[in-house]
């Protein structure tokens, strides 16, 4: 669904990304991990055309993105920041329907149906964004990125200003939200555990390249090479430390 070809973006004599290809199958969830500085956040920004390429092509559904004028281009793609992004004079109800205002379609129950299916209870509809929680604010952004029905769901470390319970909730709402619509997503993330537990295909990205490419078990299993098993060493240790504490 998704065809990167020899993708680069720099900023001056930086290269944030450097000659990426990649093919990314619809309906598949991948994960694009790496340290900060790695590219990853780069490389999802230009899939939406919020970063141009310096060269390179990036094509949906065989259409190069840049023939495609950019409010049609999103429409098909939804996007969560990592500071959720909600408009803060305007309800919930309106930071949905934006959206589907833009576009000329009907609201309808559009908002209802979507709040229900972040589980979020209808009462928060007509509260603004700062009388709810971090979670809930990221459930509405997350809402507001599916109004359309975009097939891709694009989350750029969507979930890294969240506490670990709410984080954990809201990555189990996201799987269950990517099966249930057929989503194609990606997701961006420095958290290496959170790409493993909810991603089925993680990608590696260290200095502007994809070094590993892998399904999450081959990962746990030592594949991958170095940069991919370095970043699995803070959640190794934080297991081992845990086992330790029932000795």
């Amino acid at each position: 669904m998704i065809a990167l070809t020899d993708l680069t973006r720099r900023y001056g004599s930086l290269t944030a990304v450097d000659s990426v290809s990649l093919t990314i199958a619809r309906g598949s969830f991948v994960a694009l991990v790496g340290a900060s500085g790695s590219g990853k956040s780069t490389l999802l920004r230009m899939i939406n055309r919020l970063e141009t390429p310096d060269t390179g092509r990036i094509a949906i559904d065989g259409a190069d993105v840049a023939d495609q004028p950019v409010h049609q281009l999103r429409r098909h793609i939804g996007y969560v920041f990592q500071q959720h992004g909600l408009f803060p004079h305007m309800t919930v109800a309106a930071n949905i329907a934006i959206g589907l205002r833009i576009a000329g379609q009907p609201v309808g129950n559009r908002v209802r149906d979507l709040l229900d299916l972040v589980d979020l209870p209808q009462e928060v509809a007509g509260r603004m964004p700062d009388a709810l929680s971090g979670g809930q604010r990221q459930r509405v952004a997350i809402a507001r990125a599916l109004a359309t029905e975009p097939p891709i769901l694009l989350l750029d470390e969507a979930l890294g200003a969240l506490d670990p319970v709410t984080r954990d909730a809201v990555a189990a709402r996201l799987v269950d939200l990517h099966e249930r619509l057929g989503l194609t997503t990606l997701l961006v993330t420095h958290d290496m555990a959170e790409a493993l537990l909810t991603a089925s295909r993680v990608l590696v990205m260290d200095r502007g390249r994809i070094v590993a490419d892998a399904r999450p078990a081959q990962l746990v299993a030592g594949e991958g090479g170095p940069v991919a098993q370095k970043l699995l060493t803070v959640p190794r240790h934080q297991a081992e430390r845990l086992a330790a504490l029932r000795r």
